[in-house]
């Protein structure tokens, strides 16, 4: 896991960008078809992060005693 995250997080994007280069390339119509599908899974990663965040933050001010 040490060398296989970075790498993940490196690969990933590069891969996506040629990914959608190569989908303009070849079917142009088709790669905004691919560019709304991974702008959709990139919101809803998001929103689950911001709310996983945001419910850590609570549940350890809850612990402390700061209740809101």
């Amino acid at each position: 896991m040490r060398i296989a995250k970075p790498m993940l997080l490196i690969s990933t994007p590069i891969g996506l960008g040629v990914g959608v280069y190569e989908a303009f390339r070849l079917a142009g119509g088709l790669a905004f078809l691919m560019i709304a599908l991974v702008s959709v899974i990139a919101v809803a990663m998001g929103t689950v992060v911001a709310t996983v965040r945001r419910e850590k933050r609570e549940e350890v001010a809850r612990a402390r005693g700061e209740v809101k």
